[in-house]
């Protein structure tokens, strides 16, 4: 026969009760002080043990306080044992989340340093948060005494018609893992595919990859379509590239002023602009007598692909000028037309356009 509740049983369950709360206060506080602190540390990795822990030790000190109060309590076994197991569920459940949040930070943390420039790559973070509350919640059933051989089976069976279901989702999750594990392509990586989109990978997840433009808008591409794509990809195996500058001079130019005056504007240019590649070698490339000029590439060095433009930019701006200062013709395209009066009959519109386009002609 159970004994009688008595004032000294409340007095202790409260007691126990109130330690549990004043130590989830307490380490609440301590660890807000522990996570300021690994803020300004450079790994961030104890920013994501430290995010967990706030989030599973007041828990577990509230659950053990409630245990306490529980054993000091005259109560029957039955009503024990559904308390314990309760207390139980509530604490695998806060472990599992704190586990689920911890492996998913430093997956993520993996990722990021590995990737680069922008974000990280969510399918690895998505896929090990899914485990790990898999495996909790799986734990918790067997904690409650629900036996999960049954289960286990059952989602083998059903896992067969799910994935008839969902073969293009399952493509896309494969496709994207074996993108990522390939190392083909890598957040942060700029793309350009056959079909014209370009830009940016922001993100690789289960399903689809995240593409943002020089323009800021974002092209959402299936995994499944970009792993059977033509791709170039601008930033492997090395960010830096090479850009190509067409420029052409008249045929009353010397050439080696010209190569000489080149290779100074571009020295100047590598120099004094934000991503240029100062110990690139430059090159310049006379390759073509056109039809009034004779053309030339100069090839430049880039840290990476949108460096390009600003680059070019300022190149043009100061190989102009300089060309102005030195006296070397950059010759406008021209076409001299000839017509012989009398041997064919041109009517009037015809010379009306060409005289109004600024054509030689004969009246």
């Amino acid at each position: 026969m159970d004994r009688a509740l008595t004032v000294d049983d409340l007095v202790l369950a409260g007691i126990a009760l109130a330690a549990g709360l004043l130590l989830a206060f307490l380490s609440r506080g301590m660890l807000r002080w522990l996570a300021g602190h690994a803020k300004r540390t450079r790994w961030s990795g104890d920013d994501v043990l430290v995010d967990a822990l706030r989030a599973v030790v007041p828990w577990a000190a509230i659950a053990g306080g409630a245990a306490a109060a529980a054993a000091v309590l005259p109560l029957t076994k039955t009503v024990q044992h559904h308390t314990n197991q309760c207390l139980k569920v509530l604490l695998i459940f806060a472990v599992t989340v704190s586990v689920a949040r911890v492996v998913a930070g430093l997956v993520q943390s993996v990722t990021q340093s590995r990737s680069g420039v922008a974000g990280s790559a969510t399918i690895f973070v998505n896929i090990t948060r899914v485990l790990v509350l898999s495996i909790g919640f799986l734990v918790m059933l067997q904690t409650l005494g629900i036996s999960i051989a049954p289960l286990l089976t059952a989602l083998g069976v059903g896992g067969l018609a799910v994935a008839l279901a969902l073969q293009d989702t399952l493509a896309n999750l494969f496709a994207g893992v074996h993108i990522l594990a390939s190392k083909t392509v890598q957040p942060g990586d700029y793309i350009q595919l056959s079909s014209g989109e370009e830009g940016y990978v922001v993100d690789i997840n289960w399903r689809q990859t995240t593409v943002r433009q020089l323009s800021n808008n974002l092209v959402v591409i299936p995994n499944g379509q970009l792993a059977k794509t033509n791709m170039t990809n601008y930033t492997r195996p090395e960010q830096q590239l090479t850009v190509l500058v067409q420029v052409g001079v008249g045929y009353d130019s010397d050439l080696d002023h010209v190569e000489r005056v080149t290779h100074e504007v571009i020295t100047e240019t590598m120099t004094e602009i934000t991503g240029a590649v100062p110990d690139h070698e430059p090159a310049i490339r006379f390759h073509t007598f056109g039809d009034s000029r004779i053309g030339f590439t100069v090839i430049l060095g880039v840290g990476e692909f949108s460096d390009q433009f600003r680059i070019k930019h300022e190149f043009v701006k100061r190989l102009h000028r300089r060309y102005r200062e030195e006296g070397i013709r950059i010759p406008a395209p021209a076409r001299t037309v000839a017509l012989q009066q009398g041997a064919v009959v041109i009517p009037q519109q015809r010379v009306t356009d060409e005289m109004s386009a600024g054509l030689p002609h004969t009246d």
